[in-house]
């Protein structure tokens, strides 16, 4: 298996969830198959668990990944560590399929010269915030990470520690109030990749909000997007 290549002008593209097209997504193997292309970064979720540890996983549960079925902040690591996580085929056949700690994935993203782009799930305190940036300053890395969130408030608060962190605001829906409020805040977009066309990217560009979009598999589309001088393209399988 392999990638699907795009013509993509100067536009970065960003593995979503590691390379998961290819390898499960949010697992160490999907950060090192991103890392060994030539994506700009590598994109991974980020939940803390009950007692304090950060891992990479998407969902609230381990459900979809793992077949048990356990509550990510009501467990604790070494509990969610003992998991095998399904591989691509929906086997557990591999032992390397473990819900690996935020440390491991910075330290991949710094190993293959990548930036981090870390959406924080959930609505996290400004305690865990400053947890989150702690650790990755210890891998001397922070200014290497975008940070993305649904929650606005998490990146309010993450602008408040770090103001000149580079932070990206995600939403599935586009619209003139959404403008206003990322030139408020001086926030970049990240945004459902069909809201988007040549003529809103372009307004954003003259607003200076860099713009990415979430998850975009589609060939022609994404090379349409290219070519309307999108900033980012989130994908699971395009390069």
């Amino acid at each position: 298996m392999d990638t699907i290549k795009i013509n993509k002008l100067n536009t970065l593209l960003i593995a979503h969830r590691g390379l998961s097209g290819i390898e499960q997504e949010n697992t160490n193997a999907a950060f090192i198959a991103a890392g060994n292309r030539s994506y700009f970064g590598i994109e991974t979720d980020v939940h803390v668990t009950v007692d304090g540890n950060f891992v990479t996983i998407h969902d609230d549960t381990t459900k979809r990944v793992a077949i048990d079925d356990l509550t990510i902040e009501e467990s604790t690591f070494d509990t969610l560590r003992g998991l095998t996580l399904l591989s691509k085929d929906g086997i557990k056949n591999r032992n390397d399929m473990k819900i690996p700690t935020l440390t491991e994935y910075i330290s991949t993203c710094k190993r293959y010269e990548k930036k981090a782009v870390l959406e924080l799930k959930n609505e996290f305190t400004q305690e865990d915030i400053a947890k989150i940036c702690d650790e990755i300053n210890k891998l001397n890395y922070l200014e290497n990470v975008i940070f993305i969130s649904f929650c606005f408030e998490n990146l309010v608060r993450i602008r408040n520690l770090y103001p000149a962190q580079t932070v990206q605001f995600l939403t599935d829906e586009y619209s003139d109030k959404l403008v206003e409020r990322l030139v408020e805040h001086n926030f970049d977009l990240d945004i459902l990749y069909t809201q988007l066309n040549k003529e809103n990217i372009a307004l954003l560009h003259s607003k200076n909000i860099k713009v990415n979009c979430w998850t975009c598999d589609n060939k022609e589309y994404a090379e349409n997007l290219c070519s309307w001088g999108i900033d980012f393209i989130t994908s699971n399988i395009l390069e």
